[in-house]
């Protein structure tokens, strides 16, 4: 394996210690969405009830409606594919390093096996 391979893994090893705060980050942003919208809804629901909404199905269509609800499953869906996005880098990275290993365990096998032979 040459010297460019080499180089190709240590930047995938860089990349993968690099990138993991940001995974860290966007895994928590989109969880702490996913958390948010339930404690949304149900500020949204007691404000539709304060609205005079009077069933239950009034006061979710309500909060399912609202303007700040789908402003936050925006910013939901752009949490959730800021985290894919960076965990895709990451397994490519990963599968970088792991290709390298197999062709590497590859040639000790064949310069093994050329070793017997001669």
């Amino acid at each position: 394996m040459g010297e460019s391979a080499i180089k190709s893994v240590e930047h995938a090893l860089i990349y993968l210690r690099d990138q993991s705060e940001s995974f860290a980050k966007a895994k928590s942003d989109r969880v702490y969405l996913e958390q948010f919208r339930k404690s949304k809804k149900a500020m949204l629901i007691i404000e539709a009830q304060q609205l005079g909404k009077k069933t239950i199905q009034e006061r979710e269509s309500y909060a399912y409606a609202h303007k700040e609800y789908a402003e936050l499953l925006d910013g939901l869906k752009i949490a959730v594919e800021n985290e894919e996005v960076v965990k895709f880098k990451l397994k490519a990275a990963e599968l970088r390093i792991e290709i390298w290993r197999t062709q590497q365990a590859n040639q000790r096998s064949e310069y093994r096996a050329g070793s017997l032979n001669t």
